[in-house]
């Protein structure tokens, strides 16, 4: 069992699942330009990260790239994204280590994405962190604002031991905190 499907496993027998859409199906999904939706679960010695986006907020289209500019911009996104302790900086407290990056785009032939509606591409992840405190941890800072000049917006959902929360962040807000974080 892979530490993604424990992690995952874990939330469904605690019943977090319902509340958080992490297998979503694409057509099931809101698609909005400009807005990132994060699940994020901090469950034993881990935190986990689930990124929905439309791809155009990563690289300025939603189609798989055809140009030599378009596919430079994807390989930029794609390394950007797989470099994830740049852009979701954990609570230091929580000693946090980025463990496996999983993306997923149909438009960028990457893992075993859903395709989108027709004109629509996403560009999906899950982030995972190994921990020795990550009860410890209070906030992330985002480096995604920075990173993808499209985005707007971050929706997230956070479950840590001590309950449940939503919060959006708008740019140039960074900080996504929780449970007294500052």
């Amino acid at each position: 069992m892979t530490f993604l499907s424990h992690a995952l496993g874990a939330l469904a027998f605690t019943g977090l699942a319902a509340t958080m859409p992490l297998a979503a199906s694409a057509q099931a999904r809101a698609h909005v330009h400009g807005q990132i939706k994060l699940d994020i679960a901090i469950e034993g010695p881990t935190v986990v990260i689930e990124m929905e986006s439309p791809l155009d907020n990563f690289v300025g289209f939603e189609h798989a790239p055809k140009t030599d500019a378009e596919k430079k911009a994807a390989a930029d996104a794609v390394a950007q994204l797989r470099a994830a302790d740049q852009l979701f900086k954990i609570d230091p407290a929580a000693n946090c280590k980025l463990g496996p990056v999983t993306l997923r785009s149909a438009a960028l032939g990457l893992g075993k994405a859903e395709a989108g509606a027709e004109g629509h591409a996403d560009l999906d992840g899950s982030f995972a962190f190994n921990c020795t405190k990550a009860t410890d941890a209070k906030f992330i800072e985002l480096g995604l604002f920075n990173a993808f000049k499209g985005l707007r917006q971050v929706d997230a959902q956070i479950v840590t031991p001590d309950g449940q929360s939503k919060r959006s962040l708008k740019r140039p807000n960074a900080r996504l905190s929780w449970g007294g974080g500052k």
